[in-house]
């Protein structure tokens, strides 16, 4: 099978993360995949949720939201639907999995992912980069003499796979996946380990046999996004 832009059955789309993409932030990153574009930032507030107060603990939470014109038709403003309360329940669960709160204080970052371009993969790409601006953030605060150490147990990152004409293929542009037959977002750490797996049959049911040759697949294209984020993060994790 030939895929909408050349690549291999078991290849992610070009990705090209960009650092400190604005200015106020205490962390960001634009990150592209392909030709989804997301910006990530990560902010910190000096306080946590009602049911952390006086505990010592702190919190990693998200928000995500399209622009207008990120699709082919409009996104009007302002009418969350139950997708973006999903999605943003799923970067927020996904980046605290790997993050010591103890140690972070009593105070509340907050993960942005603003989707600039959708073309498929946008919650898969909103965690991949939140995890850059995350860790930039917790850096800022080490720096700053808030925080002892940077607090993070491990890698994140997060990918799609999906069977499309019998082909099982790897991080699937928007085309491909209103077209697939399977459909699946995975959540891994660097060591290994699954935070989520989002698993869904459009046409026809898939077998065990099938699921377990898209995790593999997933763990392949999850390991480079991980490897793209310690050449990143050298010096600071």
């Amino acid at each position: 099978m030939v895929r909408i832009d050349g690549r291999g059955l078991d290849k992610l789309r070009k990705v090209n993360i960009t650092r400190n993409y604005l200015k106020f932030p205490e962390g960001s990153c634009l990150i592209e995949l392909g030709n989804t574009r997301v910006i990530c930032t990560a902010s910190v507030e000096e306080s946590v949720p009602s049911f952390l107060k006086g505990s010592g603990t702190g919190w990693v939470t998200a928000e995500y939201g399209m622009l207008p014109r990120s699709c082919p038709t409009r996104v009007p403003r302002g009418k969350d639907s139950g997708r973006t309360y999903e999605i943003q329940r799923l970067v927020g669960r996904s980046l605290r999995t790997v993050c010591e709160m103890k140690n972070i204080g009593e105070r509340t970052i907050w993960l942005d992912c603003d989707v600039l371009q959708a073309d498929g993969g946008t919650r898969t790409a909103a965690i991949t980069g939140s995890f850059i601006a995350l860790c930039d953030a917790l850096n800022k605060l080490k720096k700053n003499g808030l925080i002892n150490k940077i607090p993070i147990k491990d890698f994140v990152a997060a990918t799609s796979v999906g069977i499309l004409n019998g082909n099982l293929i790897l991080d699937l542009c928007y085309e491909e996946d209103s077209r697939a037959e399977v459909d699946m977002n995975i959540v891994m750490t660097g060591s290994g380990g699954f935070i989520e797996i989002q698993g869904t049959a459009e046409r026809n049911p898939f077998n065990k046999e099938q699921m377990d040759e898209l995790l593999l697949l997933a763990k392949k294209g999850i390991e480079e996004l991980i490897n793209t984020q310690r050449d990143l993060l050298k010096g600071i994790l």
